[in-house]
């Protein structure tokens, strides 16, 4: 039900095309290294992670073996 005394408005013009819609940005092709297959930066990172770890832990019981060692002779 629409009211009788109110009047409507035409369009003038077409709307212009949204900006938000955008055509995707083509993807890029995976980087290579040389023949050694495809370069994942986080693996390697996680990798490092897990060496540091390990290099950390095994210098801490060299300084821990080696005081407990002075301190006994």
């Amino acid at each position: 039900m629409s009211r009788p005394d109110k009047q409507t408005v035409g369009l003038t013009t077409a709307r212009p095309p949204s900006r938000i819609r955008r055509d995707p940005v083509p993807a890029e092709e995976p980087k290579t290294l040389a023949g050694r297959g495809d370069y994942s930066s986080r693996e390697r990172e996680i990798m490092l992670g897990i060496l540091g770890i390990v290099l950390f832990a095994v210098a801490l019981n060299i300084i821990w073996f080696g005081f407990s060692a002075w301190w006994n002779s």
